[in-house]
């Protein structure tokens, strides 16, 4: 099977014994085993204990410093799959990077829902976190022109990027069906014994026909027939289970801004169709432009988040309807980008948005010229 170097693996690496956990969270099946085990071949001595095993879990839950001497053994590697499945992950990790100096301890969680809880706080100044997405296209086709991009785009725009179907196109509809009905609600459901997994479909469902748009929450607990607070948790819980996140409004405080809005996109394109169970061919869909936003954006987010963490995140609008897709703050500088699936030669950035930011820079994204915005 042929392997992908993760663009993450180089930021990973190079923390590696600094006497520091490191944790890797992301949604089921985007590959963090597969990541992990990439790095611990590099290394002759490592130990590999999966939380999924009820004979691990035991092992590990509330051990004496004797037993994980025990465990640890002789090891310089210790790598801990699945461990929001561990009672009090948290305390373990503390023991384990406070009494194991020289042993570089790694482990990987499916969501940050249970890791909140029970790993960061009693790991405060022990660990570094890193979130790891499905495939961007920079991973999958890193020495492709732009024209052979723009050949590979309209499959991923219906079909998304995670791991296993982008190496098995041909059963690409299959595996995201397998997978939106055995993961996707899986760690949202355990998390405090939630029991409306109708509730979550109708949500999603609503959510995935707005993508591109604002999301009132109000209006989405009316089409619910639930209380705003209920609808409000929910996104929360799909936020922390890696299937969705918000995109906040930008405003400094202009009285034309919107600044209290958010919209909502899906971090993978191929789970949002699959919610809606709708995996027609590109050129007969009424949701190009939509799903050429969702998924411009989810790719410049993901290289954000591991090559320029310190960009942020944002739209912008004003109360004319005047709209910027995507607005990245990098400490004092702006830049603004308009995602178009079809635009003009002589398109621009509107100038009601330019006219109260003249220092911004701005770039028009279209299918001939994505390649340099998302590598």
């Amino acid at each position: 099977m042929k392997e992908y170097n993760r663009i993450i693996t180089s930021e990973i690496t190079k923390w590696l014994f600094k006497g520091k956990a490191l944790i890797i969270t992301g949604a089921r099946q985007v590959g963090k085993t597969t990541l992990l085990a990439s790095i611990s071949h590099k290394f002759g001595n490592t130990l590999w204990l999966n939380a999924d095993e009820n004979i691990t879990r035991t092992r590990l839950t509330n051990p004496s410093i004797q037993d994980l001497k025990g465990i640890v053994g002789d090891y310089d590697v210790v790598i801990i799959d699945e461990i929001q499945r561990i009672a009090n992950a948290g305390l373990l990790l503390k023991l384990l990077v406070d009494n194991f100096k020289d042993v570089q301890i790694l482990a990987t969680g499916s969501s940050t829902l249970e890791i909140s809880d029970t790993i960061f706080e009693p790991m405060t100044g022990r660990y570094f976190l890193f979130n790891l997405y499905p495939f961007t296209l920079a991973e999958l086709y890193p020495t492709k022109s732009a024209f052979e991009l723009e050949q590979e785009l309209p499959f991923h725009l219906v079909f998304g990027t995670y791991p296993e179907l982008s190496l098995k196109k041909n059963m690409a509809e299959m595996l995201l069906k397998n997978l939106t009905q055995q993961y996707l609600y899986k760690d949202v459901l355990i998390w405090k014994d939630i029991r409306k997994p109708e509730l979550l479909d109708k949500l999603l469902k609503l959510l995935a026909y707005q993508i591109g748009s604002e999301v009132s929450i109000h209006e989405l607990a009316n089409k619910l027939k639930v209380k705003s607070e209920t609808v409000e948790n929910y996104i929360d819980l799909l936020e922390k289970s890696f299937v969705i996140y918000r995109l906040k409004s930008y405003s400094t405080n202009h009285r034309k801004e919107v600044s209290k809005m958010s919209k909502i996109l899906f971090w993978d394109n191929g789970i949002r169709n699959a919610i809606i169970e709708d995996f027609n061919d590109l050129s007969v869909r009424t949701d190009q432009g939509a799903l050429f936003e969702n998924f411009m954006i989810s790719e410049r987010i993901k290289m954000n988040t591991w090559l320029r963490p310190s960009i942020k995140n944002y739209f912008w609008r004003n109360y004319n309807q005047h709209e910027v897709d995507l607005i990245e703050l990098d400490k004092k500088k702006l830049a603004a980008f308009e995602i178009k699936w079809t635009a003009r030669s002589n398109a621009k950035i509107t100038k009601a948005f330019t006219n109260i930011y003249p220092n911004a820079t701005t770039e028009i994204i279209t299918p001939r010229n994505f390649k340099r915005f998302i590598f």
